[in-house]
């Protein structure tokens, strides 16, 4: 594990777990931390070693409370990287999979880095909120354009005008939770769908998550299914592809090489 200022990060095999350490603040972030943060996003999506990442938050109380709201009124904020919030809500084109394990409040921009995230594992004491209204901020690290894209304009209009807290069980109905376990159990729920993950092709993988979101940025469904994503190509072009049905017909595992 590797310590740095405001997080800690664990390479376990293919899989990067990075979390999120400022529990005296509940795992408020500021100009530095997303600095930092987008650092080590940085540095994970150039490896070719690692495939999957899960993000958390240090402690058992939150995974984050979003912006370090003091340290704004105090006149210290900084930029953001390009990269946006925790180095992660304005990182358009990561083609591996992210999960975020929500072991608690995800408030604001906490809420936002786990919407930026591919899948959502909440324990069951997890709130989310998009509280930016009732302090007279909008929450425009992602927040108002991923919800309602992902459970639909009216129930995302619902949290966003009101600001009004949900739990993790009416997170899974509204649709942005894919699982919840039990609390102080989210972290491993996140390694369990990391390894399914894993048994995939690494690169089919990446070539249906940019399928996914390049698809859904098309204007009609026909062109959408019509193109050829660079991704899906260099799929198409590698060693896993042929692989796989080898693998099938074989009647054994894979050896995925990543090329």
């Amino acid at each position: 594990m590797t310590t740095h200022r405001f997080c800690t990060v664990a390479d376990e095999g293919r899989l990067r777990i990075v979390t999120l350490n400022r529990p005296e603040v509940m795992n408020a972030l500021h100009s530095e931390a997303h600095a930092e943060l987008a650092q080590v996003w940085d540095e994970f999506a150039a490896r070719d070693d690692l495939w999957v990442g899960i993000v958390t938050g240090a402690g058992d109380r939150a995974f984050s409370a979003g912006n370090d709201l003091k340290v704004q009124a105090a006149g210290k904020r900084g930029p953001t990287p390009p990269s946006g919030f925790a180095g992660l809500t304005t990182r358009f084109d990561l083609d591996k999979p992210l999960i975020a394990a929500v072991n608690g409040i995800a408030m604001g921009g906490g809420f936002e880095i786990a919407l930026a995230c591919d899948l959502i594992i909440a324990a069951e004491n997890a709130v989310f909120a998009l509280p930016e209204p009732r302090v007279g901020l909008v929450a425009g690290a992602g927040g108002v354009h991923r919800l309602p894209r992902m459970i639909g304009q009216k129930q995302a209009l619902g949290m966003i005008l009101t600001g009004r807290r949900v739990s993790a069980a009416e997170g899974r109905t509204l649709g942005f939770v894919n699982e919840v376990v039990p609390a102080g159990e989210a972290l491993a729920a996140a390694k369990r769908w990391a390894a399914l993950i894993l048994e995939c092709s690494p690169l089919a993988v990446r070539a249906s998550k940019q399928c996914v979101y390049a698809g859904m940025d098309a204007p009609t469904l026909r062109e959408a299914i019509g193109t050829m994503y660079p991704a899906q190509q260099r799929n198409r072009d590698s060693e896993d592809y042929v692989e796989g049905p080898r693998a099938f017909a074989e009647k054994r595992k894979p050896a995925w090489r990543n090329r």
